[in-house]
């Protein structure tokens, strides 16, 4: 495998942090920087993101019903204390 050389600025707390998990892995800095930036999704991982891009999808459409049944309710309200200031002023009982 033919390589080339890429040079990195950090702050020296990420320096650290690289150095400490590459030292946790028993590799080096560069081998951990590989490993993680070619790890590809497993399937688990793509079933996640299906299933959570789902629920989103379904807590929108949960919200935009619970709008619309709160806006029935307050219009319904409005109808109804409507009808009984006419039955105040016509003087009929409901």
């Amino acid at each position: 495998m033919k390589t080339e050389r890429i040079t990195l600025l950090a702050s020296a707390e990420f320096k650290a942090f690289l150095m400490e998990e590459a030292r946790a892995e028993d590799i080096s800095i560069s081998e951990l920087i590989r490993r993680r930036c070619e790890q590809r999704q497993n399937e688990d991982e793509q079933l996640l993101l299906a299933l959570a891009a789902e629920l989103r999808e379904a807590t929108a459409a949960a919200d935009r019903a619970l709008d619309a049944g709160l806006a029935s309710v307050e219009s319904a309200r409005a109808a109804i204390r409507q009808s009984r200031s006419r039955a105040r002023y016509s003087g009929a009982a409901l």
